[in-house]
C-alpha cells in the first residue's frame, strides 16, 4: 500500500512516517518548510492553500491512503479549506483519507463527548477544525475523521517542552488546573490511526487517552518522569486568564475502541518515571 502523510515533518507526522515504513508501506510525506529526517520516505513540499500543488503531489504519489496530520493553527486557508482540497483530490484518485482533527471542536459545556457529538467550537482554531470535518465528509463520504487530544511523547511535544521551560525558569507562566483533556501518547495515536486507516471504518472516531487530567496535573506527571521539581510549576485557572478556550473536554472513545487492536494508554501509565525519554 502506498501511503501519503501530509504534515509528515511534524511531531505526529514523524511518528506516522516511521510506523508506516516499518510496516512495509511505500511511504511519501509532505512538508511546509523543510523535509523530515526519514530518508526512507519520499518527501514533497506542499502548501495546502495551493490546489494545483495538492493535485500535482497526488498525481505523482498516487496513494492508496492519505493521512492529513498537518497543523495550520487558526489559519483558515490551511486548517479549514486545505483539508477539503486534499479530500477532493483523494476522491479523484480513489484514495482513502484520514483527517486528524481535535477536541478543540468542542466547547466543554457538555464535558463528555461521544463520537456522535456535534462540534460547538469557541476558538478560531476549533472553528477551522470543525469546518474541515464538515467539508471533508461532504466531498469524501467514505473518509474518516479522527479527533484526538493533547499529544505527548519522547519529550518532544510542545507540552513537554513547556514544562521544562517553566521548571527551569526559562519562561514565566502557569499551567491551568481547570483545563482538562485526555492526553494521548504519539506512538499510540499513530498506531491507532494506521490501524483504522487500513480498515473500513468511516465517519468520526475519537482517539484520546483513558486519563482525564488538567494541564497542571499533566505537567506534574511530566516533571516527575523527567526528574524535575513539580513545585516549580505554578498553577492557575484558565477561567481567570485572558486566554480563551474550552475548559473540560473529555473524549469518549468507546465506539472507536471496538475497532482497535489495543487500547490507548492513559497519561498516568505512559508518563511513569521509568518511561523517561532516553532512559
Amino acid at each position: 500500500m502506498t501511503v501519503l502523510i501530509v504534515g509528515g515533518s511534524g511531531f505526529l507526522g514523524t511518528e506516522l512516517v516511521r510506523q508506516a515504513t516499518s510496516a512495509g508501506h511505500l511511504t511519501a510525506a509532505t512538508y511546509a518548510t523543510k523535509p523530515g529526517d526519514a530518508s526512507h520516505a519520499g518527501w514533497y513540499p506542499l502548501d495546502l492553500r495551493d490546489q494545483r500543488r495538492v493535485e500535482a503531489v497526488m498525481a505523482e504519489v498516487r496513494p492508496d491512503l492519505v493521512v492529513n496530520a498537518s497543523s495550520g493553527g487558526a489559519d483558515w486557508e490551511v486548517t479549514a479549506t486545505g483539508p477539503v482540497r486534499l479530500a477532493m483530490a483523494a476522491v479523484a484518485h480513489g484514495a482513502r483519507m484520514v483527517q486528524v482533527s481535535s477536541d478543540a471542536v468542542f466547547s466543554g459545556v457538555d464535558v463528555h463527548y461521544a463520537e456522535s457529538a456535534l462540534p460547538d467550537p469557541i476558538t478560531p482554531y476549533g472553528a477551522a477544525k470543525a469546518a474541515a470535518e464538515t467539508g471533508i465528509m461532504a466531498v469524501h463520504p467514505r473518509a474518516l475523521v479522527a479527533r484526538t487530544s493533547l499529544i505527548i511523547g519522547h519529550g518532544r511535544s510542545v507540552h513537554e517542552r513547556l514544562v521544562h521551560q517553566l521548571a527551569s525558569g526559562a519562561v514565566e507562566g502557569a499551567l491551568f488546573t481547570d483545563d482538562i483533556r485526555c492526553p494521548v501518547h504519539v506512538d499510540d495515536l499513530a498506531a491507532a490511526l494506521l490501524a483504522l486507516a487500513t480498515g473500513d471504518l468511516t465517519g468520526t472516531c475519537h482517539l484520546g487517552g483513558t486519563d482525564a487530567l488538567s494541564r497542571h496535573e499533566l505537567g506534574t506527571l511530566i516533571a516527575r518522569r523527567d526528574g524535575l521539581d513539580p513545585s516549580r510549576l505554578r498553577a492557575g485557572r484558565r477561567a481567570d486568564s485572558a486566554h480563551p478556550g474550552a475548559l473540560d473536554v473529555r473524549l469518549q472513545c468507546h465506539a472507536t475502541e471496538q475497532h482497535l487492536p489495543t487500547a490507548l494508554r492513559g497519561a498516568r501509565q505512559f508518563l511513569r518515571p521509568d518511561d523517561r525519554p532516553g532512559g
